[in-house]
């Protein structure tokens, strides 16, 4: 049998606002069945949803401001206070609007800076989202999301040009193994330490990639190049908490043999 080829966690990330900036984390406490903390906490819904907070249900990006669609949302620089829920939003540097998104006054501020800078491509009023132990994945399972830097650096070839790995917004991004391995991994169980993910799903790439992170320039056809040159538009893949623990930036990767409780 092969021997699996030793990876490692290049660096983590989550993005507590849903098409906003992400933000790397040192490490992480992962919890069975749970997304990372803070990920995709809250959505800027873009007209009418439905969405009740009271009752949270999975709902299609397209009910919200995402990158998608909305690719300006790339240029902002926002930055989330765990300690006091609050949202920064800078603009070429200079900050334009904050707010406490544990507070009406907050959410409001936070609402009335898309209101006024995105109003033509808004359905109707934006307003902030948020139920509490919701994410507003795309995805209705709660999941962590890896990408492979050599299936990147792969795709990168094919396009003749860098492609930030941003541009995939993943949770983890993982050094070391081959191109496209991840998607021999469906069903089987990662270990990172004490911690263990069940590779769940193939992640099918939408137009949110073709937009790049630090220009916010929709200047690439990622999904379509991947149809043409390999007959999917897949990159990464979607795993499940099974067992929780801490991980950091840096830990070892090891895939269990099929069968292992």
């Amino acid at each position: 049998m092969p021997q699996e080829p030793v990876a490692s966690i290049a660096s983590i990330y989550r993005y507590p606002v849903k098409g906003l900036t992400p933000e790397p984390l040192p490490q992480v406490v992962l919890s069975v069945g749970q997304s990372l903390p803070a990920d995709r906490r809250y959505a800027i819904e873009n007209g009418p949803s439905g969405f009740d907070p009271a009752a949270p249900q999975y709902f299609p990006k397209t009910m919200f401001l995402m990158l998608m669609r909305n690719e300006r949302l790339a240029a902002l620089r926002t930055h989330y206070d765990d300690a006091s829920h609050t949202l920064t939003i800078r603009e070429n540097g200079a900050e334009t609007a904050r707010g406490d998104l544990d507070s009406a006054e907050g959410r409001a501020a936070i609402e009335q800076f898309f209101a006024a800078n995105f109003a033509e491509e808004l359905r109707g009023p934006p307003k902030l989202l948020f139920a509490d132990g919701h994410s507003f994945s795309d995805v209705a399972k709660k999941v962590v999301s890896i990408i492979n830097l050599a299936s990147v650096a792969a795709l990168e070839q094919v396009i003749g040009q860098a492609v930030h790995p941003l541009r995939f917004r993943g949770n983890l991004y993982v050094s070391d193994w081959p191109a496209w391995h991840e998607f021999d991994l469906m069903d089987q169980t990662i270990s990172i330490g004490e911690t263990r993910l069940k590779v769940v799903k193939r992640i099918v790439r939408c137009a949110a990639t073709n937009v790049d992170p630090d220009t916010a320039a929709r200047d690439l056809t990622i999904p379509h190049t991947l149809m043409r040159t390999y007959g999917h538009a897949d990159l990464g893949v979607y795993a499940e908490v099974i067992t929780g623990g801490t991980i950091a930036a840096g830990d070892s990767i090891t895939v269990e043999e099929p069968g292992l409780v």
